[in-house]
């Protein structure tokens, strides 16, 4: 059984967000970039499952410029198999990214997809769920833990009112939440090792999919800064406040 993994290229989680000066989005020049924490668990995941032989096959997949491909030797290095980078300069919509991931399970025919619950770059917590509707493959979201029991998998969830516990048929698609396990480092042999394996550059626009985004941009802003707050002696003088300064009451 293969898995395709998906491996986004995102703002590095320890370096402060700046907005363009035209306000048009993030500046992403000559700042720190890294693979999305969500999808280092997916890697991570998968790699547990081969090493388990749950599958035989982890493949490495990115959707974005050719700096990707450094996202993708990660994965590589970390132990997939094998990358395929869908190359193209736009930044892609959600939408777009599931039609991506569709074609390339057309081509290769996995029995499992895992990928980070959402990118931390937008937050979208989307791909998975669109991918399923697409696919009609089963869908297991915000896992924290995953289970073989023959040919179908108990997935723990992690929901608002906890823990849920569910069954899916394979092939199936699984997005990886905080709790599902910690990711290895990769070690200096395996980084050399890497730069030799396979990897795949697709045009986006030999895919033949329609990533043309249905959405833009108005105006990126950061959040306003918050007022320093201050101490009340009691109950009178907070109710004052939240009357005549806050005006919530």
């Amino acid at each position: 059984m293969k898995i395709l993994v998906g491996v986004k290229r995102v703002l590095d989680y320890n370096v402060k967000a700046r907005v363009k000066a035209d306000k048009s989005g993030i500046e992403l020049a000559n700042v720190k970039m890294s693979m999305n924490p969500f999808d280092e668990i997916a890697v991570e995941e998968a790699l547990r499952l081969v090493e388990a032989g749950h599958a035989e096959e982890v493949i490495a997949v990115s959707i974005g410029p050719t700096q990707s491909q450094e996202t993708i030797r990660t994965a590589l290095a970390m132990g997939a198999d094998r990358g395929i980078l869908i190359e193209t300069d736009e930044q892609l919509q959600p939408l777009a990214i599931a039609k991506l991931f569709k074609h390339l399970i057309e081509k290769e025919q996995p029995g499992l997809v895992v990928l980070g619950k959402q990118a931390i770059d937008d937050d979208s917590n989307q791909t998975g769920q669109m991918l399923s509707a697409m696919t009609g493959m089963a869908q297991a979201t915000f896992a924290s833990k995953v289970e073989f029991e023959g040919d179908s998998l108990k997935v723990t969830r992690e929901v608002d009112t906890g823990l849920e516990s569910i069954q899916v048929q394979m092939p199936a698609i699984v997005t990886t939440d905080l709790r599902l396990n910690e990711p290895r480092y990769a070690k200096l042999p395996n980084i050399m090792k890497a730069k030799k394996k396979p990897l795949e550059i697709i045009p986006v626009a030999d895919t033949g999919v329609d990533v043309s985004s249905k959405l833009s941009v108005v105006e990126v802003n950061e959040p306003p800064k918050r007022e320093a707050g201050i101490i009340v002696s009691n109950v009178a003088e907070l109710v004052d406040k939240l009357r005549n300064d806050a005006k919530v009451i």
